[in-house]
C-alpha cells in the first residue's frame, strides 16, 4: 500500500542508523524524476531525492524490471549515471532470475541492504491494481525468486508499495502483494521459516 514517497522518510530513518544502505529495487519505473507539477517529492522521485541526500550507496543499488513509457529520452540515464545497475524487464524476460540474483548477492555484500517492491514491476496481468501499470513486466515466479534471492543479504528493511484498490476490482494484486510482503518478511535476517 501507499505510493512510493514513503521509501523516502525510510530510508532517512534508516540511514541516520546504518549509513547509506543498499537498494534492490523492483519496479517499472526507475522513480529518479527531478519534479511533477512544481513538487520535488512525489510517488516518481524518491530515489533522486534519496541520491541528493546521500542516503543510498550508489554502487549497491540494482532496479530490476524496468520499462514502459517516459517523458525523458532515457528514462535511465539519471540511474546510470549515480553508478545504479539498471536491469530492464526485457532482459528478465522468459528466463529464471536465479543467476541475477547471485550477482546482486554478490554485488551487495554483508552491508545494510533495503528492498523496495512497487507491485507494478510485476505485469498487468498479474497486478492490475496499481496507478501506474505498465505491459510485459515480471511474473510472480520472477518475483518470488528475486525476493528470495535476497535471503542472506542484512536486510534493514523492506516496502511493498503502488497496490490501489480503487484499480483492483478482482483483488488478484491484494493478494499477490501480501503474499509477496510475507515473502519479504520470510528473508529477514534471523527469521527462522518452517
Amino acid at each position: 500500500g501507499g505510493d512510493h514517497t514513503i521509501t523516502y522518510p525510510i530510508l532517512q530513518a534508516l540511514t541516520a542508523k546504518h549509513g547509506p544502505v543498499g537498494l534492490v529495487h523492483v519496479d517499472a519505473h526507475t522513480d529518479t524524476g527531478d519534479t511533477a507539477l512544481g513538487e520535488k517529492i512525489y510517488h516518481g522521485s524518491p530515489f533522486r531525492r534519496c541520491v541528493e541526500e546521500r542516503l543510498l550507496d550508489c554502487s549497491r543499488v540494482v532496479q530490476i524490471g524496468i520499462r514502459g513509457s517516459s517523458y525523458d529520452p532515457d528514462p535511465n540515464e539519471y540511474s546510470r549515471q549515480q553508478g545504479f545497475r539498471v536491469v530492464p524487464a526485457e532482459e528478465c524476460w522468459m528466463k529464471s532470475l536465479e543467476p541475477l540474483m547471485g550477482e546482486v548477492r554478490a554485488q551487495m555484500g554483508d552491508k545494510p541492504v533495503y528492498i523496495s517492491f512497487d507491485i507494478d514491476g510485476l505485469d498487468p496481468a498479474y497486478a492490475p491494481g496499481t496507478g501506474t501499470p505498465e505491459i510485459a513486466g515480471l511474473t510472480p515466479a520472477q518475483a518470488l525468486e528475486i525476493i528470495r534471492g535476497c535471503k542472506g543479504l542484512n536486510i534493514v528493511g523492506c516496502d511493498l508499495v503502488e497496490v490501489s484498490p480503487m484499480y483492483d476490482v478482482s483483488g488478484n494484486t491484494a493478494l499477490l502483494g501480501a503474499n509477496l510482503l510475507f515473502e519479504m518478511l520470510c528473508v529477514l535476517p534471523g527469521v527462522r521459516t518452517l
